[in-house]
């Protein structure tokens, strides 16, 4: 049999498999359509499989790809008794893989996808801190090896696509899922994409990027909701990613929910097929979201024609939806050709070939738990770089025998999963504690520590019993803890109103208080020495809380080490190095506060708020102290004429001198923006396109060398071609949004990107 004959190539196996295939065969391997988590029961550690999985095989003759077997939190409902601990993965998987090979007329395997939005959802699985923090750290090689280490634990556990969210970028906070987004700003984003999937695809397991695209741009910060923008600004912030990911040879894209001026990102042509793979040459599969098939009923009115709309328009594999589980009936009907589900099939069975898996189907040891792979100490050191000091007065970093009485307020304090943010397993690692279970591991015996959380109301109305602690330390911030029963959508986003969640899927709010209203109450603190930490997965509204703060911290959620993480920066054992990833606004009322904004207009003006964000992208202290030297900017003007778009060219250097005046470590963050003159079409307030991470030890110097390619100065102009035309671009030197220096280029002529 050709398909079986390892000696042709991926493609050549596939074309013979599928010309044996009959057509219910070949919809079969395009259906995503069963929740993993629930196609077992088990008892001890015996697995039984349900009727509802092998029902599923049977009907199809085999399966295409399985979601989720291994995932674990409480809208599985699975936890180390119900759900597939790492001691028992290679049976469960082996089972599993066993009866769809067997029950495949062809003998052909599954592939198994599972959710990695900041690391394995699964019992075990090793967890990094959310998206938004890794945006702090401004450290993409990092980032990539913590990847390269959730990797490794999927590789063992024999899954095939990691979902992986990396492709949103946030630009509504009161988006529940502004967590998942790296940054507010694109080329940031961009870069952290490429690094998070270079990372998982070095391991030898397959990204599936999601969302495509422009999630983050959501009316009203309401998930799912439609993008009211056009092509351009589609290009210059949210394709960026896409396009990032695709350069790194990308197996996997997921469409969005969302529709893009009336057209459906599932039912978009020009996106998944004339953008996403004519233009940036992706040719991997397309991937549903959740349902979001079956939503196109919306513009259908048939859920039919809606399987058949979606693969018609790009789409290749279906996720727990019913209208691809019709697409046989389409094809009677006429609304899709077989020659349109024979390409979608064709992709996933080459995928499957080049994964190896009619050679090696079944798992040959368990998977081990995420320690085991060293994911604990990137997520560690992550967590410890995605810290952002916003003020200091002083106090920090603290000497904890220097108080006798500590009082510790705010619903975070005593959380362990509000460190962790959404799509986060059961965690049972005695190593990770909650902030006010740590700060044992940091005061004398004698310092007494009192959580006045419980009693919040009662201090309240007696202020002046405030005034008798030493310092007190306020934990604020949001939740997107599943763990304090939540209510569930059938896609698994959190249903409005269910719990004391109040950001993650599903949980999109009209205002950027705190829980707990301390930005309202933070008048409480005044007369005694405040440190204030905000634990979040968005922007709050934080400002009244930093005015009444000697210590001001932001933390978005820094994964189950970083209540350790956050008290070595309060004592001084780790220097602060986060920059802020997305601005921070005054009031929800000001939103879009992003820093990227137009030239266009006067942005963040109003005649009852000061004018601006209160902190800006890109913002962050440390107690060092750096001084940069001046900086000396070289510009190539010429390099810039008849050059492609994939150019390596050199057109811009920035170099400069970092000196430590301080006596311990510090971190600079130098950031290089650029401000177009002219050109035809409306510039941006600045635009990033380069930064760098630079450790300087104490009383030591660095030279910094910044280079900027001559693409980075390409933009879309006003007839929509890549190029430039006769302009003058400020270029930016900055860190903690601060100028450190500025340049100047100026464009004479017309270019055309090419390529």
């Amino acid at each position: 049999m050709g398909y079986r004959d390892k000696n042709l190539s991926s493609i050549e196996r596939a074309k013979d498999l599928l010309s044996k295939m009959t057509l219910t065969e070949k919809i079969g391997q395009l259906n995503q359509h069963l929740y993993g988590f629930n196609i077992y029961k088990r008892n001890g550690n015996t697995i039984e499989l349900t009727e509802e999985f092998c029902s599923e095989v049977d009907r199809w003759g085999g399966l295409g790809v399985l979601y989720g077997l291994y995932r674990a939190d409480p809208w599985s409902d699975k936890d180390e008794n119900s759900g597939i601990t790492p001691q028992i993965s290679m049976n469960a998987y082996n089972m599993v893989q066993k009866y769809v090979i067997e029950h495949s007329r062809l003998g052909i395997p599954m592939m198994l996808s599972t959710e990695c939005p900041h690391g394995h959802q699964a019992l075990g699985g090793g967890l990094l801190p959310v998206n938004t923090a890794l945006g702090a750290t401004f450290d993409d090689e990092l980032v990539e090896e913590a990847y390269a280490a959730c990797g490794n634990q999927l590789k063992d556990g024999h899954v095939d696509l990691a979902l992986m969210s990396v492709l949103d970028v946030l630009r509504d906070p009161r988006w529940g899922r502004s967590e998942e987004c790296y940054s507010e700003d694109p080329y940031l984003s961009a870069q952290l994409a490429r690094s998070a999937v270079n990372g998982m695809q070095s391991s030898g397991v397959y990204s599936v990027a999601k969302h495509l695209c422009a999630q983050g741009e959501c009316t009203g910060g309401v998930n799912a909701s439609a993008a009211s923008i056009g092509e351009r600004e589609l290009r210059d912030i949210h394709l960026q990613s896409a396009r990032a990911v695709c350069s790194a040879d990308v197996k996997g894209i997921m469409a969005a929910y969302n529709e893009i001026d009336g057209i459906y990102c599932h039912a978009n042509k020009h996106l998944l097929k004339d953008i996403l793979r004519d233009e940036f040459g992706f040719d991997g599969i397309v991937m549903a979201d959740g349902f979001a098939i079956d939503a196109l009923d919306k513009v259908t009115d048939d859920n039919v024609a809606s399987g058949a709309l979606a693969i018609n328009s790009g789409v290749d594999v279906s996720l727990w939806d019913s209208a691809f589980t019709k697409l046989e009936e389409s094809v009677h009907k006429g609304y899709v050709s077989v020659e349109t589900i024979d390409q979608a099939v064709i992709r996933v069975l080459k995928m499957k070939f080049d994964r190896g898996l009619f050679e090696e189907p079944y798992m040959k040891e368990n998977m081990k738990a995420g320690n085991y792979y060293g994911i604990d100490k990137l997520s560690a050191k992550l967590a410890q770089e995605s810290l952002v000091l916003l003020k200091n007065d002083d106090i920090l970093p603290l000497e904890p025998n220097d108080y006798k009485k500590v009082a510790v307020i705010g619903p975070n304090a005593d959380s362990l999963y509000a460190l962790v943010g959404d799509y986060t397993p059961p965690i049972n690692d005695g190593k990770c504690k909650s902030f006010l279970a740590t700060a044992k591991d940091y005061f004398n015996e004698s310092t007494v520590i009192e959580w006045l959380d419980p009693i919040w109301n009662t201090v309240e109305k007696d202020k002046g019993r405030l005034g008798s602690y030493d310092l007190l330390i306020v934990v604020g911030g949001g939740s997107s803890s599943r763990y304090e029963g939540v209510e569930y959508d059938i896609n698994g986003a959190a249903k409005e109103g269910a719990s004391l969640m109040d950001c993650g899927e599903g949980v999109d709010i009209a205002n950027l208080y705190m829980q707990g209203d301390l930005d309202r109450r933070a008048r409480l603190f005044a007369g005694t020495p405040v440190l204030s930490i905000c634990i979040a997965g968005r922007p709050y509204v934080v400002e009244e809380l930093e005015k009444y703060s000697n210590a001001f911290i932001y933390s978005f959620y820094p994964g189950p080490y970083g209540a350790e993480a956050i008290w070595k920066l309060i004592t001084g054992k780790n220097d602060a190095s986060g920059r802020l990833p997305v601005s921070l606004p005054r009031s929800a009322s000001q939103l879009p506060v992003y820093y990227n904004y137009k030239d266009s207009y006067v942005a963040m003006k109003y005649s009852d708020l000061p004018k601006g964000a209160l902190h800006v992208f890109g913002e962050g202290l440390s107690y060092g102290k750096l001084r940069y030297g001046e900086v000396e900017i070289a510009v190539y003007e010429d390099r810039l004429e008849q050059l492609n778009l994939n150019s390596s060219q050199i057109a811009v250097t920035v170099k400069f001198e970092v000196v430590n005046e301080s006596n311990r470590d510090c971190v600079a963050v130098p950031q290089v923006y650029i401000h177009r003159i002219g050109g035809g079409v409306t510039s941006r307030n600045r635009e990033l396109k380069a930064y760098k991470r630079v450790m300087v030890e104490k009383g030591q110097k660095q030279i910094v060398s910044i280079e900027l390619t001559a693409d980075k100065f390409y933009y879309y102009k006003s007839n929509m071609e890549y190029g430039i035309d006769p302009c003058t671009f400020e270029i930016l030197v900055m860190d903690n949004n601060e100028l450190l220096g500025r340049g100047t280029l100026n464009v004479k002529y017309n270019s055309k990107a090419i390529g």
